[in-house]
């Protein structure tokens, strides 16, 4: 898969399918969201095979133990080879998503505004609400 003896850290982040480029990895590391061995790191760090690293994406933490080292983006399937997740991390994070999904049951959040149909049937459902005997 990946004889490359020395990698970046944001390479193989990118690699490894984490980020979709290279910069994102990169921006991720400098903000603080990938830590290696529970310190913070560079870009230009050359991780070991064995190096645990915990990777913060929105809501999800994973920790991941290094595999393998490559620098070449691959398939997902032999992208997973690079890694193998903790345990804990594993049940962590389903446990936090499970949180999720139980306190956001009832909410939904629409991430645009209303169309001028839907509005009118906003209004029009607010008009019937309010005064009943209109219908």
């Amino acid at each position: 898969m990946g004889d490359d003896s020395k990698v970046r850290l944001d390479k193989w982040l990118w690699a490894a399918r984490f980020f979709k480029t290279r910069g994102l990895a990169k921006a991720a590391i400098e903000g603080g969201k990938v830590q290696c061995r529970g310190d913070r790191c560079k870009a230009s760090k050359e991780p070991k095979v064995g190096d645990e690293l915990q990777i913060r994406q929105g809501f999800e933490q994973r920790s991941v133990v290094l595999q393998v080292l490559s620098g070449q983006r691959r398939s997902a399937v032999e992208a997973q080879l690079l890694y193998a997740e903790t345990a804990d991390s594993i049940r962590l994070r389903e446990e936090a998503a499970a949180k999720r999904k139980a306190m956001g049951a009832g909410l939904l959040i629409s991430e645009h505004r209303p169309t001028k149909k839907q509005r009118r049937q906003i209004h029009r459902f607010r008009n019937a609400r309010n005064s009943p005997d209109e219908v």
